[in-house]
């Protein structure tokens, strides 16, 4: 391994550690009894899946409680409004305008983040213990621009730690922050199912089969995500003499899920943010909606496999353009076989693409409900879905792929060096 990808590695690792160090500092003028306390007894439902994404940062009412979900919820704006209007999707494939449209997305975070610190904050402020504490130690207007300004600080330091996770580290930062949230929580759940277990809450039966749904849906995820379709190509005569010392790719790779991890968050980004801002109401009509919106309700899960399919046909035909691959295909002198150069090639490229999209998206869409519904099935008293296992196992492929591929960067480098 070379001293440049162990730098990557370790400046990850430092920044992930970063990251975990921002979820143990809470905003001022909190009693984090009594929110733990609360998050405790709604470990089950739309907030104990919010709990859970952000590496219980939330129980602890931490900076970075709101976590990544803000830039993310301001990224599906964009995305929406890239694919809308001409004009800012020219934007996002210019090299100057991209980071203006990055720039877009940083003041439209500050905004979400602004307005749903506010919203927390305010939340608490009705929040008592059950030894009649209140959650607010101090003044509640101070509390509010307080806990605002520093929840807003946080998001923005995850919001550069992914960032320079991505531009200086492995892998991207941003699922990577996910993934370390995801993978932090897991002590805890094995804890908490081992004491289901020892006061007979639990059966070991039922802690076999969820390993056996647990190792299932990993297995199927790693299977398809390692799927493609190759469309051969064949390049000129002419072509093959001038590139005969290079390793020229005699084919077009098309994953089977081209949208990777995305739709599943976006979906669950959705989804969560009414179930979450509706739980813990007093209204019974809302109290309703809440219930109708949990992610223990088959409601919700109806909705997540709707979202994530739509989400994966929309950023799949975002990710994937047949027309600029068939255009780049023509300037290096290579086709399809059977098939004319430019707009025909565009054509078979997006039937082809189109036909994986739709199996993708039923397969994302599957792994992030079935796993649920069988565990319900089994009568676990505990939220479990396929989203969490999906994101930990595309991350890590993703991750290991992209430190395999810097691997060979650098032997192909050393080559090079020595005249090879």
């Amino acid at each position: 391994m070379s001293k440049d990808l162990i730098n990557k590695i370790l400046i990850t690792l430092g920044f992930i550690f970063l990251y975990r160090l921002l979820a143990y500092v809470p905003v001022p003028g909190v009693n984090i009894d009594v929110v733990k306390e609360f998050f405790d007894s709604n470990a089950n439902n739309a907030l104990g899946l919010v709990n859970m994404f952000s590496g219980n940062a939330i129980e602890r009412l931490s900076i970075i409680s709101l976590g990544i979900m803000p830039y993310i919820t301001a990224s599906i704006i964009m995305e929406l409004l890239a694919a809308t209007f001409p004009g800012l999707g020219k934007m996002k494939k210019e090299r100057d305008g991209m980071q203006k449209y990055m720039q877009i997305i940083r003041y439209t975070t500050v905004v979400i983040t602004l307005i749903q610190a506010v919203g927390v904050s305010m939340g608490l402020n009705s929040l008592t213990g059950q030894s009649g504490q209140g959650a607010i130690s101090i003044d509640m207007d101070t509390f509010v621009a307080v806990s605002a300004i520093s929840m807003l600080t946080g998001t923005m330091l995850l919001m550069w730690i992914g960032e320079q996770i991505t531009q200086k580290g492995i892998g991207n930062g941003i699922s990577l922050i996910i993934f370390a949230g995801i993978v932090s929580a897991i002590p805890s759940a094995i804890g908490g199912t081992i004491d289901l277990v020892n006061n007979g809450q639990m059966n070991f039966l039922t802690v076999i089969g969820i390993l056996v749904v647990i190792l299932g849906t990993v297995g199927a995820i790693i299977y398809v995500e390692l799927g493609e379709r190759r469309v051969p190509v064949s390049y000129s005569r002419k072509v093959m003499m001038q590139n005969q010392n290079k390793r020229v790719m005699n084919y077009i790779p098309i994953k089977v899920n081209l949208s990777g991890v995305i739709p599943a968050i976006f979906a669950s980004a959705i989804l969560m943010f009414p179930a979450t801002i509706l739980q813990g109401s007093q209204n019974k009509i809302l109290m309703a909606v809440a219930d109708f919106v949990s992610p223990q309700s088959y409601t919700f899960n109806i909705f997540m496999f709707l979202f994530v399919v739509f989400f994966a046909f929309f950023y799949a035909s975002i990710t994937f353009n047949a027309k600029d691959i068939s255009e780049n295909l023509k300037k290096q002198g290579g086709f399809i076989p059977g098939v004319r150069p430019g707009e025909s090639t565009a054509g078979f490229l997006n039937d082809i693409a189109g036909r994986l999209t739709f199996w993708g998206a039923l397969y994302l869409a599957a792994i992030s409900t079935v796993p649920w519904l069988l565990v319900k099935a089994m009568g676990v008293p505990f939220y479990f879905g396929g989203v969490a296992v999906l994101i930990v196992v595309q991350v890590a492929i993703d991750t290991m792929r992209k430190i395999e591929a810097q691997q060979y960067m650098n032997k192909y480098d050393t080559l090079s060096a020595v005249g090879l």
